[in-house]
């Protein structure tokens, strides 16, 4: 059994690797898997799959961790009570737990075939240089998460092969869910990124502005889903309207609305709830 000192260690690591979100990762990865390229009784038991999902996972975790050992500063000012790294975990071990995972990661890619490994490389070397430098320019950073986000999805593609459309589809509404949860994330954190010299989308061009670019990343997001659809697979239009439009409706009337960090962090959790119900939705395709 764990010490106490030990229990205490794991609870710091998972908090610091965002726990919950790697949850969504591995969940993301098995229902395209089961849902959009195989069959479920062909997925349970593929050990090569569960591999795929564990690289994902741990250079995932890895880019969480090097996130947060550059911004400890940035941190203790925006979010003091989520700070790991220099309370319960040194910089010193945050450095090597990340080399840890991104090493184990970037080996399993290697097992499993040349493209799994250079997308895990490609991965590791954009999410160090994202927490580096690139998420304190405007916009940038953001396209950098959504596409690793959206290449999370697309891998599975990747792996199996099959020239299956759907997953293009969930790649792309990943893709922009991201996007949007990035750029609301930056205007939750204006007050540190603004101290500490960021220079984030709502410090270059002003909170206003910045919705009106979310708004129409929106309706790219729309758009392009219904396109897809329209020329690849013509699902019926109320599986959009159920698990697409009537949340990003929502999503905007509280964007509208909204001018405070509380509202922010409140419509940040919101796009993780419409990333799960586009997950869920994968069920009914």
């Amino acid at each position: 059994m764990l010490t106490e000192k030990g229990k205490n260690l794991l609870a710091s690591i998972l908090k610091l690797t965002r726990f919950g979100n790697l949850l969504i990762i591995v969940l993301a990865q098995y229902f395209t898997a089961g849902f959009l390229v195989i069959q479920w009784r062909d997925l349970i038991f593929n050990f090569h799959f569960f591999l795929l999902c564990s690289s994902t996972v741990l250079i995932a975790a890895a880019g969480y961790i090097i996130n947060d050992y550059y911004d400890v500063k940035i941190d203790f000012v925006n979010k003091p009570d989520r700070v790991v790294i220099g309370k319960s975990i040194t910089r010193r071990f945050a450095i090597l737990y990340h080399v840890i995972f991104s090493s184990l990661g970037i080996l399993i890619g290697l097992y499993l075939s040349w493209r799994v490994a250079a997308v895990n490389v490609f991965s590791v070397f954009l999410l160090w240089l994202y927490s580096n430098n690139l998420k304190r320019q405007p916009f940038i950073g953001n396209l950098s998460v959504a596409f690793l986000t959206g290449l999370s999805i697309y891998v599975v593609e990747v792996f199996f092969r099959t020239g299956n459309s759907f997953v293009i589809i969930y790649a792309s509404f990943s893709f922009f869910m991201t996007l949007v949860r990035e750029i609301i994330k930056d205007m939750e954190d204006l007050k540190g990124d603004n101290i500490f010299g960021c220079r984030t989308l709502p410090i270059v061009w002003g909170v206003r502005k910045t919705k009106m670019i979310i708004y129409g990343i929106l309706a790219i997001l729309a758009s392009t889903v219904l396109l897809l659809n329209e020329f690849y697979t013509r699902l019926p239009i109320h599986y959009f309207i159920l698990f697409l439009f009537v949340p990003l409706i929502w999503l905007l009337t509280r964007l509208i609305r909204a001018d405070t960090t509380k509202d922010y962090a409140w419509l940040s959790n919101f796009c993780k709830i419409i990333m799960l119900l586009g997950i869920l939705s994968m069920a009914f395709v």
